[in-house]
């Protein structure tokens, strides 16, 4: 939590928050202020019903608010429709789901460039030759080159990750959420994973919000928040899965 005077340079503020599932429930979340700035690395660390996956559904506008203010990127997404929360996700947000969410009948390459079909800004921004573009940082990102073109469920769980982790950094999207996409890697594999996510962080120039229960790994980003001590909410978190 923030509290730094510069407002301009949160791109994420929400401020008194609460959420609940259903009328007259006790909040899942409940808090004052959070703030996020541009380029910072945040881990956000809590553990099963601490209120973690509503709050990737307030930040990417799936859910809304019964009370306080969600700022995204200078946009108050309480204020938008449904449809239009939708396209600002598009256009914006690129998502790591903890399953990892590729389509099965797609190739490598075809699941990469799927968030250009969505978002014509994400296009753009990803040039006029988006399999070119998807196959370097495919490249970057470590995986064999043999695999672009195979089906995405012939690839093992590491390299499903990096495909998972290409999807959502194409197009540059200024924010970057991983929900527990390590959970099913070890320790090692867990770390290098991270560590190349980083570094195409920083090359997208994006901000990069990472959301699990293993606290071993905050040491890695320059921020740790713990939603244990952020949420004043009683309920427990029983949200879905979301979908981007």
């Amino acid at each position: 939590m923030d509290s730094l005077s510069d407002k301009s340079e949160h791109i994420v503020t929400l401020s008194d928050i609460s959420f609940a599932w259903r009328q007259a429930q006790a909040p899942v979340l409940s808090f004052s202020q959070l703030n996020i700035k541009h380029n910072e690395h945040v881990f956000i660390k809590g553990p099963s019903g601490s209120g973690k996956s509503t709050l990737l559904g307030l930040l990417t506008g799936i859910l809304s608010p019964q009370e306080g203010q969600v700022s995204i990127l200078n946009t108050e997404l309480n204020q938008l429709k449904q449809n239009q929360r939708d396209r600002f996700r598009a256009d914006h947000i690129g998502y790591i789901f903890q399953q990892f969410n590729l389509l099965p009948y797609l190739s490598v390459i075809d699941n990469v460039i799927l968030p250009c079909h969505f978002s014509v800004p994400r296009k753009n921004k990803a040039g006029h030759a988006p399999k070119s573009t998807a196959i370097k940082l495919l490249k970057r990102l470590r995986l064999d080159d043999t695999l672009l073109y195979k089906p995405v469920v012939e690839l093992s769980i590491g390299q499903q990750q990096r495909v998972a982790a290409a999807r959502a950094l194409m197009g540059h999207p200024e924010i970057l959420i991983a929900d527990e996409p390590t959970s099913a890697l070890d320790q090692d594999n867990r770390t290098a994973f991270i560590e190349l996510l980083m570094e195409e962080v920083r090359q997208s120039n994006s901000t990069l919000i990472f959301v699990s229960h293993d606290a071993s790994l905050e040491n890695l980003f320059t921020r740790t928040i713990n939603l244990t001590d952020l949420n004043r909410g009683q309920a427990a978190d029983k949200g879905e899965p979301y979908e981007s």
